[in-house]
């Protein structure tokens, strides 16, 4: 291919030596083959990357950590992976309490050195998830009631444009494009480069915890965790997770900003709850406590495939949501499998839904369900439980999280978005008008067509 651009940085072609490992997602099951892929070192590298696509008529993914849960929405037959995962500074201003940081780095590495400086990052539930991503879509996990989501933390992004051309954005220069990059989802306006963060001092120790139930009290302990978790103090983020009943238990794990002593007094209501099988209440170092909830993950692919679907409860589930979850855990077999839930409020509810473009503020809880399997001939089964548990649990549910998609949503724009969905696309009409920037979930820009 001529072209006028050369492309820069790490480049592996299909056929060149690295590519196969190139295409390994955290998902093993990736069958999509791009034509080339573009590690960039730096910010022109992208700018390049971009603009050699253009000039070939070769549609561009961008990729941060590889942990795309839908299993083809960082990779593109015959097209250009631009991934930043090479680009992984990390530099705090301790003065300022800042801290900018390259898209390529994962959470678990931003998380473990602010802590050791003495700062606190918000992270989610996985190390090795980049920040890119987490960032982009709000950025949920066990801190956004003390602190905010990831992205409520974002003081400015740096992005390369449609254009190759870049772009910075905070709340005075390009503030639309700062305000659809707060939960606005990855792979809409450009390739993002860079994240300003404010950051917060750690407090010395925090406590930290994680008990566990058989699965047959999954019933008790869930309907005591949705009354009591999104009203305890706003300083515990709870983490509740209830596996297959086959092979499965029932784990709650968190983190308090606490001594102990107050800890056991405000998990008393729950732990008080059926008969726990294991309970570890701690407090520990802060550097420790972060790796107590973010232990090392080394490995980037992982065993199974799995299908997510997601959304956030205003209410505490009724008996008839739980019924439908009970078939979904009796049915499903992989042991990654189950429900997932979060608890909401704090800071999170305290911003208002369209101050950025994460909408869902004001539910009670997150909730997520996957199904996993091995076998590549079990996905049909797999795919469509999880989405037949979705159309069930719907009248007790709003909104889906785009960074757990499920592209069996129809019409998902208001979905993920909510009544911030026209607005996210006259931004994207904005920023990238020729929708180069695309995939099957991502925002069409305010009067776009596609082409047929």
């Amino acid at each position: 291919m001529k072209s006028k651009t050369a492309l820069t940085g790490r480049v592996i072609f299909k056929g060149d030596p690295g590519y196969e490992a190139a295409r390994k997602n955290w998902d093993p099951h990736t069958d999509r083959f791009p034509k080339v892929f573009v590690f960039a070192q730096k910010t022109k590298d992208v700018s390049n990357a971009i603009k050699w696509a253009r000039e070939n008529k070769v549609p561009i993914r961008p990729r941060s950590g590889r942990h795309s849960l839908e299993i083809n929405l960082s990779q593109v037959n015959g097209g250009m992976v631009i991934d930043v995962s090479d680009m992984n500074s990390i530099k705090l201003d301790k003065k300022n309490g800042t801290v900018v940081v390259g898209t390529g780095n994962r959470v678990g590495r931003i998380a473990n050195t602010l802590a050791r400086q003495g700062f606190i990052a918000p992270f989610g539930d996985s190390p090795t998830v980049g920040i890119g991503g987490i960032t982009l879509g709000g950025g949920i996990g066990p801190l956004q009631r003390s602190i905010g989501l990831i992205s409520d933390n974002l003081l400015e992004v740096e992005m390369v444009d449609a254009n190759g051309k870049v772009i910075r954005a905070n709340k005075n220069c390009n503030s639309d494009l700062f305000w659809a990059s707060r939960g606005g989802g990855g792979g809409n306006f450009g390739v993002y480069t860079k994240y300003k963060f404010k950051v917060h001092r750690a407090p010395a120790k925090a406590t930290v915890f994680r008990i566990t139930w058989p699965w047959s009290q999954f019933v008790k302990v869930l309907k005591v965790w949705q009354k009591w978790a999104p009203s305890v103090n706003f300083k515990l983020g709870s983490e509740l997770t209830i596996g297959p009943k086959k092979g499965g238990n029932v784990s709650m794990e968190g983190l308090f900003l606490g001594s102990k002593t107050e800890a056991l007094r405000l998990l008393k209501p729950i732990t008080s709850v059926g008969t726990p099988t294991t309970s570890i209440i701690r407090l520990l170092p802060y550097t420790e406590a972060v790796k107590f909830l973010l232990p090392p993950d080394p490995v980037l692919t992982q065993k199974y495939s799995n299908q997510f679907s997601s959304g956030f409860g205003k209410r505490p589930f009724p008996d008839k949501a739980i019924k439908s979850m009970r078939e979904f855990l009796e049915n499903v077999e992989g042991e990654d499998a189950g429900f997932f839930f979060l608890n909401w409020g704090g800071a999170v509810s305290r911003k208002s839904p369209k101050s950025t473009a994460f909408y869902w503020r004001k539910a009670k809880f997150y909730v997520e369900w996957n199904s996993s399997w091995i076998k590549p001939s079990e996905a049909t089964k797999n795919i469509a439980i999880v989405r037949t548990t979705r159309k069930k649990l719907q009248p007790y549910i709003v909104g889906s999280y785009i960074n757990v998609p499920d592209q069996g949503i129809k019409n998902s724009g208001p979905v993920y978005y909510g009544a911030n969905y026209a607005r996210l696309r006259r931004v994207k009409a904005k920023y990238d008008p020729k929708n180069v920037f695309n995939n099957p979930q991502s925002i069409t820009p305010a009067g776009y067509t596609r082409a047929r």
